[in-house]
């Protein structure tokens, strides 16, 4: 099969890789689209850690069931699916307690680190256990649904924040999980939601698709301005959805006493964290990991009309032309979203 291999850091190969193989309770699915994630995008350089060479990247992906091992039940070939991105043992003692997120041999499809190698779905097919497929409804594109991943993962992070009605959230970082939080939020009832970001076309992005207010800390007061828009309070809740120091700052610096930070992004090993501000504060600081069930809900959202992931679609393209659309993702001032590739 045909496959986007990333043969060293920085260098991509459009080649001939094996047919991934299949034990008993795996299904072998013929990818039709696969989102590029930033994940990706920064693992390609080396700097993330978990992107090690040689390695068939991509975890954003939904396609057709091509083949299944002979203890798979309820499936048939040509079903349109999709996966979640972790593969996860069902006997471990996190999965059992409903907590397979963070299982201790979890693997993410499309990472090589140190501890694990498994290739992902920039690929003709890509196996994976039945216990993480999907159906997809009739109505959901393939390219819609390789957006149900970073949709699962704004739910999760949804899932564990408190939020109620007339509460005032802060999202930081207008990119693609920035994006889809702002719209998850408005349709949870937030009365304001406040975009933060550095690049003004993303802020645009973000109040056309929900957001009562953009920032950029180039030119404006974010302190100011938040406290503003609450009674000198500060947000109630805020989502930090890029991962550096200064994002988390921001975040941790806009909630009033009591308030909730959630962590999703994950760009840099490690931050600096205004450590008095979080203790004096008494600030809920959490990470969210992943995903843990949320692909109903997502499917839903998208079956009905809830989340628009259209919109953030900036180009689909072959497979074959993939090491292009990195490169072109990886420069700065690029002003793209979200590029899906279509391997079929």
């Amino acid at each position: 099969m045909k496959a986007l291999l990333l043969k060293e850091y920085n260098l991509f190969a459009y080649e001939d890789v094996p047919e991934p193989e299949l034990g008993p309770h795996d299904v072998l699915v013929q990818v039709k689209a696969c989102g590029i994630c930033g994940s990706d995008v920064h693992g390609m350089d080396g700097s993330t850690g978990r992107r090690i060479p040689p390695l068939i990247m991509g975890h954003e992906a939904s396609g057709v069931i091509a083949a299944f091992g002979d203890a798979v039940t309820g499936w048939a070939e040509g079903d349109r699916v999709t996966f979640d991105s972790t593969d996860y043992p069902l006997n471990d003692w996190y999965t059992r307690q409903g907590l397979y997120n963070l299982g201790d041999n979890r693997q993410v499809l499309g990472v090589s680190c140190a501890d694990y190698r498994r290739h992902g779905a920039f690929a003709e097919y890509v196996s994976v256990p039945e216990h993480i497929l999907y159906r997809v409804p009739d109505s959901v594109s393939f390219n819609q649904a390789a957006l149900v991943e970073p949709i699962s993962v704004c739910l999760h992070a949804l899932d564990l924040t408190p939020l109620h009605l007339h509460d005032t959230a802060l999202v930081v970082g207008s990119g693609i999980i920035g994006l889809l939080m702002v719209q998850i939020l408005r349709a949870a009832g937030c009365h304001q939601i406040i975009a933060i970001d550095l690049e003004d076309y993303k802020l645009a992005f973000a109040e056309r698709l929900g957001a009562t207010i953009a920032l950029n800390p180039r030119r404006d007061d974010i302190a100011g301005r938040v406290r503003d828009l609450t009674e000198g309070r500060g947000a109630d809740i805020a989502f930090e959805a890029v991962g550096i120091t200064a994002a988390v700052k921001t975040a941790v610096e806009n909630v009033r006493k009591g308030g909730t930070v959630t962590l999703i992004g994950n760009l840099a090993p490690s931050v600096e964290l205004p450590l008095q501000l979080v203790v004096t504060r008494q600030l809920r600081l959490q990470g969210s990991c992943g995903i843990r069930g949320e692909y109903p809900a997502a499917l839903g959202m998208l079956e009905k009309g809830t989340i628009n992931v259209d919109s953030l679609i900036s180009a689909t393209a072959p497979l074959a032309d993939g090491a292009e659309w990195f490169r072109r993702l990886y420069e700065p001032g690029n002003n793209l979203m979200k590029v899906i590739l279509n391997p079929t």
